[in-house]
């Protein structure tokens, strides 16, 4: 699917989610997440909140134009980015828990997509122009998680256990790695916007990589992590469209 505008991208990731519920495909656990901020953004855009509306609808069509290419490469032969390809890899695997899958997704995302889409918005010196409404995002992001992390922790009870091993609380878990991403890929975001054809290949590449080393990271940790998961895995909900019509209505819940 190829979106044209940041409406297109609501429907698209609305289908994915419609068919994850429908067949109990885990693509829809991040799915129902992004679909959320997606909507919160062009809220955004709609009350004249950015400094260019139009621009930021470009924006997030480019953004979501990255998921879907990676979406419908792994569904026709399993290619793609190799974040991704770790990220998809992982959807059959029920010993991976609810907030590994969406953290999985918010990588791949965030540490490769999320500086293309900004360089293609603002391509050269254009993208210092962009930079306010790049951190406006942030706080759409911050309102969406804690929704979503609610939705997380009724689904997985234990996930607290990440309090204990991980030195942050559960509520921090998505918001820390989001916020920490985005800066990181403003700096490569600033950093493609300036670089030829061939340079830019060569950061893709790097970004890639790095990501996918990081889905490895998310997917098998290492220490005293990987048995606090086990048992969070033991006692959160496995019901996988149960989960995902949970993550799907968290803003409606929190809004209530």
């Amino acid at each position: 699917m190829v979106a044209e505008n940041i409406d297109d991208v609501v429907d698209g990731l609305a289908e994915i989610v419609r068919e994850a519920v429908r067949t109990g495909d885990r693509i829809g656990y991040f799915a129902a997440l992004y679909r959320q901020v997606t909507v919160e953004v062009r809220k955004t855009i709609h009350e004249d909140l950015f400094d260019d509306g139009p621009r930021m609808d470009r924006f997030d069509t480019h953004f979501g134009n990255r998921y879907f290419e990676a979406y419908d490469a792994w569904r026709r032969d399993r290619s793609g980015p190799r974040c991704w390809r770790e990220t998809f890899g992982l959807l059959d695997d029920a010993d991976t828990v609810i907030v590994q899958h969406l953290l999985l997704g918010v990588n791949a995302h965030i540490n490769l997509d999320l500086a293309v889409a900004a360089a293609r918005t603002g391509p050269g010196a254009d993208i210092h122009g962009l930079r306010r409404d790049f951190l406006l995002i942030n706080d759409i992001l911050a309102r969406v998680v804690l929704a979503v992390q609610d939705s997380v922790d009724a689904l997985s009870p234990l996930l607290s256990l990440l309090d204990k091993v991980g030195g942050r609380t559960d509520e921090q878990i998505l918001d820390f790695s989001i916020r920490q991403s985005r800066e990181e890929a403003w700096y490569n975001a600033v950093l493609l916007a300036g670089q030829s054809e061939r340079e830019r290949e060569a950061t893709l590449e790097r970004l890639d990589i790095r990501a996918a080393v990081l889905a490895r990271l998310i997917a098998r940790p290492t220490g005293i992590v990987r048995p606090a998961l086990e048992l969070i895995r033991r006692t959160e909900s496995g019901d996988v469209p149960t989960v995902i019509t949970h993550l799907d209505r968290a803003m409606e819940r929190s809004s209530t």
